[in-house]
């Protein structure tokens, strides 16, 4: 198997979350690269067997960059024929989106559409979303929103127990994966 993890952090969360799905995947022995956004334009998403896509939520959106980086490869993988009605899936192909939140106003629901932006991309590419990862994760530069805001005090995280959750989910993702066909 081979797997992917692209993201995009601006203050570390969804940094952290990466570096605990990469240490997870390599205990496991799967071959995996790991790229920020930046540099990822180049890589052929379907030489992947699983691709990870990351990123925080800002105002309920992917960060820009990962918006640039899915509107480039939408235009990129349309030339290509690649994208076709009714997005039929590719077997082996599999992908887990995954984001980082504040959420000081309204909680999760700041997250839910920057991760159905980034799951819908690999819908129409025909890739399998296995997951939706929701991570909490310390608002970096105003303690009102980290301390006040709807979800309490959320200074440190994504924290030990945040992440630990991720290394079970990403162990039973490769689990069930591994398990059957794939």
């Amino acid at each position: 198997m081979k797997a992917l993890i692209i993201y995009w952090s601006g203050t570390g969360n969804t940094e952290k979350v990466a570096e605990t799905i990469r240490r997870v995947l390599e205990k496991k022995g799967i071959k995996i690269t790991v790229k920020k956004i930046e540099e990822a334009k180049g890589e052929e998403l379907y030489d992947y067997d699983l691709v990870f896509l990351g990123s925080p939520s800002h105002m309920w959106l992917p960060a820009q960059p990962v918006i640039e980086f899915v509107k480039e490869k939408m235009r990129e993988y349309g030339k290509r024929g690649f994208i076709k009605p009714c997005s039929p899936k590719i077997h082996g192909k599999n992908a887990v989106v995954f984001c980082t939140y504040s959420g000081p106003h309204t909680g999760i629901d700041e997250a839910i559409p920057a991760v159905k932006f980034m799951r819908q991309f690999f819908e129409h590419l025909g890739f399998n979303v296995k997951a939706e990862w929701y991570v909490v994760g310390e608002f970096h530069g105003n303690e009102l929103y980290s301390t006040k805001g709807k979800l309490g005090d959320i200074r440190g995280r994504p924290n030990s127990q945040d992440l630990a959750k991720i290394e079970n989910d990403t162990a039973r993702l490769l689990s069930r994966l591994t398990r059957g066909p794939f």
